[in-house]
């Protein structure tokens, strides 16, 4: 057996390796039903993925699937979905679609579906709001669709299954590493409920709780008494991650690949049940860790206007950014490069990547809506989205030794734009400058204004040496300033586009006339390198 892939380091310093090298997934995660079929994959999804220059894709396996009858495995559809893989020199993540998906349980089989005694559900209760949110429940049942992280005759199920699952990847794949990475279950949490309150979950919930959480975080008492007024939410979170730990174990003894748990993130109303309640948002993140230590890392899944701030949120003690699903929009190509330039991002894969060159998409509108997603942004071949990304991902890929390098050195400065006009960079002799501006801008207007429809601003900035430096990104202007109290002037010495190959600077025009003056990157991917010298 070849050397499976693995992560290395700690936080931004984190590599995944994958046949012994570095490697940073620039994905893309396809919708939920289309990997179901190896036809439709044939024939849909991978002629859509081809122009995108993408080195991995992220695609759903589902538990229905592999286990139609309790105990008996059908692995068609898997080795299936790897041969094709092959044959397009793709790598893939997978997706567990287990026990729960989307604060849900309906990809689970329907020998699990039918014995709702065996394997039972979680009940309504508590004074929440989360009936806002419109949910696929039937009528006004006190049950929801969603099988409760207490019942431990579930999660054994869905383990045994998942360990079945790694024990063929490991037998089909393990010489070609095809499968890089795994995410265990999808968004898991319990949507239109705080929490279960089933009469047993009650009792459990009105017991003290386990002396490892007790001790971590100082408290006592029942769950109520130990948290106040989160105490549904960390009740929950606990029982997930208890399942999740289980489950990760049991795969990890047949096949030890990185294997995370993404989240649902907050979302306006922040009310405990109107987003999955219990699972790995930013502020469960300590109990997940202490309750599920075997889960390599969390990943989030970002469908909201502060992007920015919930990389830096993930990318905190310890915990690598990898991001499984983005909106596919145009600003997906600032966001890959704020979390590459920033966070040194492990994955990045906006959903629905299929659609991206597709004349109309394969997603309902409703549930598009429902993830903040605009539908004509995923349905309109005119939209810059697919040829900016897959312009953004040769960029990255043809840089990545530079960039990683970069990184080691602290050479790496990112931006991105969220409600402020710009940012001021320091460099060890100059100050940059960034604007954004987004396409508009030019000699003659002071202050350039954003265009309709173009990305918002985001790029990063490579120190090569204390006068010589590279800028990548898009919707941005760049000034160089001299430091404070410096007494010198700055000047261009030379400007150069151009783009990396194989690691390699190789320049395009040299822009010394006009086009020297201001320093623009437009609304599609580019990249300057710029020499100063300072005078005085």
């Amino acid at each position: 057996m070849s050397k499976i892939p693995y992560l290395e380091g700690k936080g931004k310093n984190t590599t995944l390796y994958v046949d012994g090298k570095p490697f940073v997934a620039l994905s893309g995660e396809i919708h939920n039903s289309s990997s179901s079929s190896l036809e439709y994959m044939d024939n849909v999804v991978w002629p859509a993925l081809r122009p995108l220059n993408m080195n991995c894709v992220i695609m759903p396996v589902y538990w229905e699937c592999v286990e139609p009858e309790e105990g008996v495995f059908d692995f068609t559809l898997v080795d299936g979905l790897i041969d094709q893989a092959r044959r397009e020199n793709m790598r893939i993540v997978f997706l567990w679609f287990g026990l729960w998906k989307n604060g849900m349980s309906t990809y689970v089989p329907g020998w699990v579906k039918n014995d709702s005694k065996k394997y039972f559900r979680v009940r309504k209760g508590g004074s929440q709001a989360a009936s806002a949110r419109l949910l696929p429940e039937s009528g006004s049942s006190a049950v929801i669709d969603c099988i409760s992280p207490l019942c431990v005759a579930a999660y054994e199920a869905d383990a045994r299954a998942y360990r079945e699952l790694m024990r063929h990847i490991r037998e089909y794949d393990s010489e070609q590493n095809t499968v890089i990475v795994m995410q265990v279950e999808n968004e898991i949490g319990v949507l239109g409920s705080s929490r279960d309150y089933s009469d047993y979950a009650n009792s459990v919930f009105n017991s003290e709780i386990p002396p490892e959480v007790a001790a971590e975080y100082g408290v006592k008492g029942n769950w109520a008494e130990a948290f106040g007024i989160d105490a549904d939410e960390y009740f929950m979170a606990y029982h997930y991650a208890k399942a999740i730990e289980h489950i990760v174990k049991e795969g990890k003894e047949e096949y030890p690949l990185p294997m995370y748990v993404n989240a649902w993130l907050e979302q306006f109303p922040e009310i405990t049940g109107n987003y999955p309640s219990g699972g790995p948002i930013a502020k469960m993140m300590r109990l997940w860790r202490l309750v599920a230590p075997s889960v390599d890392f969390y990943a989030p899944d970002i469908y909201v206007d502060n992007y920015r701030d919930v990389c830096d949120e993930y990318a905190t003690d310890g915990n690598p950014l990898f991001i499984p699903e983005v909106r596919s929009t145009e600003d997906a190509t600032p966001f890959l490069f704020y979390a590459i330039g920033q966070h040194n991002a492990l994955c990045f894969a906006p959903f629905g990547i299929e659609d991206l060159f597709a004349s109309s998409s394969g997603a309902n509108a409703e549930v598009l809506q429902m993830l903040n997603i605009d539908p004509a942004s995923m349905a309109d071949r005119k939209s810059p989205a697919g040829p900016m990304l897959a312009k953004a991902y040769q960029m990255i890929s043809n840089m990545s030794e530079v960039i990683r390098d970069a990184h080691k050195n602290n050479k790496i400065h990112a931006f991105l734009e969220q409600n402020e006009p710009g940012k001021i960079i320091e460099l060890e002799k100059y100050y940059i400058k960034v604007t954004y501006t987004g396409a508009g801008g030019s000699f003659f207007m002071r202050q350039p204004q954003k265009q309709p429809g173009t990305p918002v601003a985001g790029g990063f900035i490579i120190e090569l040496s204390p006068d010589e430096f590279v800028v990548v990104g898009v919707s941005s202007r760049i000034e160089v300033l001299p430091k404070l109290n410096d007494g010198c002037a700055v000047g261009l010495e030379r400007k150069e586009e151009g783009q990396y190959i194989d690691n390699k600077w190789v320049r395009g025009r040299i822009l010394n006339g006009d086009e020297g003056y201001i320093h623009i990157l437009g609304s599609f991917p580019s990249a300057l390198k710029l020499k100063m010298f300072r005078y005085e």
